[in-house]
């Protein structure tokens, strides 16, 4: 679909270089100035790049620019990841990669997390590393923290070493489609190789599952690159019975980080064994 002037790339440039006020990019403000945000030949100057470069990057006469032009630009402007990245594409560059996978959960995401309440979720890194869960997770499928950190991780427990225990859950746990979801998790660590191809934690996770699981061999050698949304799941659990859950797998921006919710149907049995978990379950607290 072609970009409409609008939203192309000269007037984004000219969106956020009138956005941006001399100020913040270090410039003296002169008394009497007009322009709020920076003037093209500030821009220029800031970026290294020519006047009339900006010109026609802005009339859309230039539409290609180079990376280091762009990354130039980027800077200059002071955009976030984000803006960095969507310059990047309107420029049909690919974005710059980030170096590692991150643990951390941004303030926003803790706020949303604290008002989910008791709906059983927990939080799981780029490389499906478990970094955050609460109550509600812990009471439906037993405690993940007596496990040893470096193996709280689904990939690990999808394609274990021999016949060990689990790591994220202490009861017996069913999908719907098993052979699904062993191929939607290894297409979504193939996914994560390209987002982050110099994470040193990744690299070890695949060479260890690639050594260790056949399974994962056939299933990462058929190249298939995809996300895990969302699955069905039945934990049996040892105090209330069988409870079948939906399991959806939301995303976080950029840091890729997976917010994974277990609800049940409404109004169902299935949906009154789930808060009774909470009750009976497991005792836990929140734990990141």
């Amino acid at each position: 679909m072609p970009t409409t002037p609008e939203s192309g790339l000269g007037a984004m440039i000219r969106t956020w270089r009138d956005r941006l006020p001399p100020s913040a990019a270090g410039l003296p403000v002169a008394h009497g100035r007009r322009t709020a945000g920076l003037r093209r030949e500030e821009l220029a100057d800031l970026a290294g790049v020519s006047v009339d470069y900006v010109v026609r990057l802005e009339q859309g006469r230039a539409t290609t620019p180079s990376v280091s032009v762009a990354a130039a630009l980027a800077r200059a402007l002071q955009l976030s990841t984000a803006e960095r990245d969507h310059l990047y594409r309107l420029a049909r560059l690919a974005p710059p990669l980030d170096g590692a996978i991150s643990d951390h959960l941004a303030p926003g995401v803790q706020r949303v997390l604290a008002r989910l309440g008791d709906v059983a979720v927990a939080v799981f890194a780029a490389d499906w590393q478990l970094v955050w869960w609460n109550h509600g997770w812990a009471a439906l499928l037993g405690d993940p923290g007596a496990s040893p950190p470096r193996l709280r991780n689904f990939a690990r427990d999808r394609f274990p070493v021999g016949a060990g225990p689990a790591h994220l859950a202490r009861w017996p746990v069913t999908e719907a489609d098993r052979d699904a979801t062993d191929a939607a998790v290894v297409s979504d660590l193939r996914r994560a190789t390209g987002r982050f191809p110099r994470d040193s934690r990744l690299a070890a996770l695949i060479r260890d599952l690639h050594a260790v699981s056949p399974r994962f061999a056939e299933l990462w050698a058929t190249g298939v690159v995809a996300a895990h949304r969302e699955d069905h799941k039945t934990i049996d659990h040892p105090f209330v019975g069988p409870v079948t859950v939906d399991c959806d797998v939301l995303t976080d921006g950029d840091s890729e980080l997976k917010i994974v919710i277990l609800t049940a149907a409404p109004g169902s049995e299935d949906e009154t064994k789930l808060r009774l978990t909470a009750i009976s379950g497991a005792p836990a607290t929140t734990h990141h």
